[in-house]
Protein backbone atom coordinates (compact mmCIF):
# COMPACT_ATOMS: atom_id res chain seq x y z
CA UNK A 1 0.00 0.00 0.00
CA UNK A 2 2.80 2.30 0.88
CA UNK A 3 4.36 1.88 -2.67
CA UNK A 4 0.89 2.46 -4.49
CA UNK A 5 0.55 6.14 -2.33
CA UNK A 6 4.73 6.74 -3.76
CA UNK A 7 3.73 6.14 -7.01
CA UNK A 8 0.81 8.53 -7.39
CA UNK A 9 2.38 11.20 -5.80
CA UNK A 10 5.01 10.98 -8.41
CA UNK A 11 3.06 10.96 -11.55
CA UNK A 12 1.04 14.17 -10.11
CA UNK A 13 4.69 15.74 -8.82
CA UNK A 14 3.63 16.38 -5.58
CA UNK A 15 4.80 14.97 -2.52
CA UNK A 16 2.73 14.19 0.12
CA UNK A 17 2.22 16.48 3.33
CA UNK A 18 1.35 15.53 6.91
CA UNK A 19 -2.36 16.62 7.86
CA UNK A 20 -0.84 19.20 10.61
CA UNK A 21 1.07 21.00 7.90
CA UNK A 22 -2.19 21.59 5.66
CA UNK A 23 -3.81 23.06 8.30
CA UNK A 24 -2.00 25.66 10.01
CA UNK A 25 -2.71 29.52 9.80
CA UNK A 26 -5.95 31.86 8.37
CA UNK A 27 -6.95 32.48 5.09
CA UNK A 28 -7.36 36.34 4.11
CA UNK A 29 -10.69 36.17 3.63
CA UNK A 30 -11.53 35.00 7.31
CA UNK A 31 -8.87 37.44 8.52
CA UNK A 32 -11.43 40.15 7.02
CA UNK A 33 -14.44 38.62 8.13
CA UNK A 34 -13.09 38.63 11.79
CA UNK A 35 -12.06 42.15 11.76
CA UNK A 36 -15.44 43.55 9.69
CA UNK A 37 -17.20 42.26 12.96
CA UNK A 38 -14.63 43.84 14.93
CA UNK A 39 -15.39 47.09 13.13
CA UNK A 40 -18.90 46.68 13.61
CA UNK A 41 -19.03 45.78 17.06
CA UNK A 42 -16.92 49.04 17.75
CA UNK A 43 -19.17 51.19 16.07
CA UNK A 44 -21.80 50.36 18.01
CA UNK A 45 -20.55 49.88 20.95
CA UNK A 46 -18.07 53.23 21.21
CA UNK A 47 -21.28 55.14 21.01
CA UNK A 48 -23.44 53.40 24.02
CA UNK A 49 -20.18 53.51 25.89
CA UNK A 50 -19.47 57.29 25.74
CA UNK A 51 -23.22 57.73 26.45
CA UNK A 52 -23.16 55.73 29.25
CA UNK A 53 -19.87 57.43 31.16
CA UNK A 54 -22.01 60.73 30.06
CA UNK A 55 -24.54 60.30 32.30
CA UNK A 56 -22.50 58.67 35.12
CA UNK A 57 -21.44 62.09 35.24
CA UNK A 58 -24.83 63.66 35.21
CA UNK A 59 -25.33 62.19 38.29
CA UNK A 60 -22.65 64.70 40.15
CA UNK A 61 -24.80 67.74 39.13
CA UNK A 62 -28.19 66.45 40.68
CA UNK A 63 -26.46 65.19 43.60
CA UNK A 64 -24.41 68.54 44.39
CA UNK A 65 -28.12 70.24 43.81
CA UNK A 66 -29.77 68.64 46.03
CA UNK A 67 -27.01 68.86 48.47
CA UNK A 68 -27.09 72.84 48.31
CA UNK A 69 -30.73 72.51 48.15
CA UNK A 70 -30.66 70.37 51.81
CA UNK A 71 -27.71 73.04 52.65
CA UNK A 72 -29.97 76.18 51.74
CA UNK A 73 -33.30 74.98 53.99
CA UNK A 74 -30.93 74.09 56.79
CA UNK A 75 -29.70 77.30 56.94
CA UNK A 76 -33.12 79.18 56.60
CA UNK A 77 -34.19 76.73 59.38
CA UNK A 78 -31.56 78.30 61.65
CA UNK A 79 -31.65 82.41 60.62
CA UNK A 80 -35.00 82.98 58.91
CA UNK A 81 -33.27 83.50 55.45
CA UNK A 82 -31.60 82.14 52.80
CA UNK A 83 -29.35 85.51 52.41
CA UNK A 84 -26.02 85.67 54.76
CA UNK A 85 -26.09 87.44 58.20
CA UNK A 86 -24.31 89.40 60.27
CA UNK A 87 -23.18 86.00 61.92
CA UNK A 88 -23.70 83.47 59.41
CA UNK A 89 -22.86 83.27 55.88
CA UNK A 90 -25.19 81.49 53.27
CA UNK A 91 -24.44 78.10 51.66
CA UNK A 92 -25.11 80.04 48.40
CA UNK A 93 -22.08 82.27 49.45
CA UNK A 94 -19.97 81.02 47.06
CA UNK A 95 -19.47 79.06 43.88
CA UNK A 96 -18.75 75.47 44.13
CA UNK A 97 -17.79 72.44 41.78
CA UNK A 98 -18.74 69.05 40.70
CA UNK A 99 -16.31 67.31 38.99
CA UNK A 100 -17.28 68.64 36.03
CA UNK A 101 -20.25 70.71 37.08
CA UNK A 102 -19.95 74.44 38.50
CA UNK A 103 -22.77 74.85 40.97
CA UNK A 104 -24.27 78.54 41.03
CA UNK A 105 -26.99 80.24 43.32
CA UNK A 106 -29.08 83.30 42.87
CA UNK A 107 -30.90 84.49 46.34
CA UNK A 108 -33.83 86.50 46.36
CA UNK A 109 -35.61 87.63 49.55
CA UNK A 110 -37.65 84.72 50.35
CA UNK A 111 -35.90 82.18 47.71
CA UNK A 112 -33.44 80.48 45.86
CA UNK A 113 -32.48 78.91 42.68
CA UNK A 114 -29.34 76.35 42.04
CA UNK A 115 -27.69 75.82 38.67
CA UNK A 116 -25.46 73.16 37.72
CA UNK A 117 -23.58 74.07 34.41
CA UNK A 118 -21.59 71.52 32.98
CA UNK A 119 -18.10 71.45 31.43
CA UNK A 120 -15.66 69.65 29.74
CA UNK A 121 -17.24 66.61 28.60
CA UNK A 122 -20.71 67.34 30.08
CA UNK A 123 -20.62 70.95 28.10
CA UNK A 124 -23.71 71.97 27.37
CA UNK A 125 -25.62 70.35 30.17
CA UNK A 126 -27.45 72.72 32.21
CA UNK A 127 -29.58 71.22 35.87
CA UNK A 128 -31.42 74.14 37.85
CA UNK A 129 -33.72 73.11 41.18
CA UNK A 130 -35.24 76.31 42.83
CA UNK A 131 -36.86 76.81 46.72
CA UNK A 132 -40.14 75.49 45.21
CA UNK A 133 -38.18 71.51 44.70
CA UNK A 134 -39.16 72.94 40.72
CA UNK A 135 -36.53 70.77 38.58
CA UNK A 136 -35.38 71.78 34.65
CA UNK A 137 -32.76 71.00 32.84
CA UNK A 138 -31.34 71.73 28.91
CA UNK A 139 -29.20 69.40 26.88
CA UNK A 140 -27.28 69.60 24.14
CA UNK A 141 -27.98 69.06 20.66
CA UNK A 142 -26.33 65.58 20.82
CA UNK A 143 -28.76 64.82 23.10
CA UNK A 144 -31.58 66.55 22.14
CA UNK A 145 -31.12 70.39 22.87
CA UNK A 146 -34.18 70.44 24.39
CA UNK A 147 -35.19 72.36 27.82
CA UNK A 148 -37.63 69.81 29.75
CA UNK A 149 -39.29 70.89 33.46
CA UNK A 150 -37.25 67.53 34.83
CA UNK A 151 -33.67 66.22 35.05
CA UNK A 152 -33.30 64.29 31.90
CA UNK A 153 -30.41 61.89 33.17
CA UNK A 154 -30.36 59.78 29.33
CA UNK A 155 -30.63 60.09 25.68
CA UNK A 156 -33.86 60.00 24.32
CA UNK A 157 -35.60 60.24 27.82
CA UNK A 158 -38.40 62.70 28.53
CA UNK A 159 -40.20 64.30 31.42
CA UNK A 160 -43.75 62.24 32.09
Amino acid sequence: MNIISHASDRTSGRRAMPAYARAAGFTLIELMVAVAVVGILGAIAYPAYTDYVTRGRLIDATNALSAMQASLEQYYQDNRTYLSTASATSPCASNSTAKTFTISCSLAAGTYAITATGSGATNGFVYTLNYQSTKSSTMPTSWGGATSACWIMKKGDTCS
